[in-house]
């Protein structure tokens, strides 16, 4: 089995080459390959596959070459990925497989319009966050309140007064079963500036991850608390920084995405 390993501000993926469907990609083998200490290691897996050879459940949009077929690292399958989709970009690009320039990308959550260069930070149309009013968290023992959003996958980002370096994120934060019966990311950010965010995220399936983008714009919706005049607003992660745009009708994530190794796994290991 190929694979190119790449991250998103040190949100990291095992990237698998798969561009005519052939690939028996089971929860297993993910769990595998993104083990830290036996195997690859990552947050979660990116299927590079060309949309029309892509056996999924629902309708694919036809009119993108390409679908991302992104799994977390526990093997269960998310919707979206906002750093995976900058790398899952970047990675077409250096393989001479898509051109630079302004295309679609398909994926669970529906297109995502990518814009990178042959080199440089990526550009990804993430669509209209939706404010879905709020929620609650608990962590170590206490309890947070949160704003509930969809970036096409769900998030709970939930503003807190202390430093998010402070935060003891090596168990999951609690929540309500019964409002995210599929799971949920859980953002904690503090602001540091005008438009200027800190947050950690601990993300379902993965645990806490360096970064995650489609919480990046998350908590940007929740920070500016609906408002959307095209602004920029400055997100830093562990893992380094990101520029989310709200418009009001869109939304737009940068970043980087670099490409670290490629290989092949040893037959029979998976």
């Amino acid at each position: 089995m190929r694979f190119v390993k790449g991250h998103g501000t040190e949100n990291d993926f095992v990237i698998l080459p798969d561009p005519d469907g052939v690939l028996d990609l089971t929860p297993e083998a993910v769990v595998r390959l993104c083990d830290r200490r036996a195997g690859i290691g990552a947050d979660g897996v990116l299927r590079v596959v060309r949309t029309k050879a892509a056996d999924v459940d629902g309708d694919l949009d036809a009119d993108a070459e390409w679908f991302m077929d992104y799994r977390n690292a526990d093997g269960s399958i998310a919707e979206m990925c906002g750093n995976g989709v900058r790398v899952f970009a970047r990675y077409l690009v250096d393989a001479g497989l898509a051109p630079p320039g302004e295309w679609d990308l398909a994926t669970r959550a529906g297109l995502r319009r990518v814009t990178l260069g042959p080199s440089g930070d990526v550009t990804v149309e993430m669509g209209r966050p939706e404010l879905l009013g709020p929620g609650e968290a608990s962590l170590a023992g206490a309890s947070f309140a949160g704003e509930r959003v969809s970036v096409g996958n769900p998030h709970l980002a939930c503003r807190v007064a202390e430093p998010v370096a402070a935060l003891d994120l090596s168990r999951a934060p609690g929540f309500d079963p019964a409002v995210f019966p599929a799971g949920v990311n859980v953002e904690f950010f503090r602001g540091v500036g005008e438009r200027h965010v800190e947050m950690r995220v601990y993300e379902r399936g993965s645990g806490e991850t360096r970064s995650c983008g489609t919480g990046t714009v998350a908590v940007a919706a929740a920070a500016a608390g609906g408002a959307a005049d095209g602004a920029e607003w400055t997100v830093d992660v562990p893992g380094g920084r990101v520029t989310v745009v709200l418009d009001g009708e869109t939304s737009y994530l940068r970043g980087p995405a670099v490409l670290v190794a490629e290989g092949e796994t040893r037959p029979g290991w998976i």
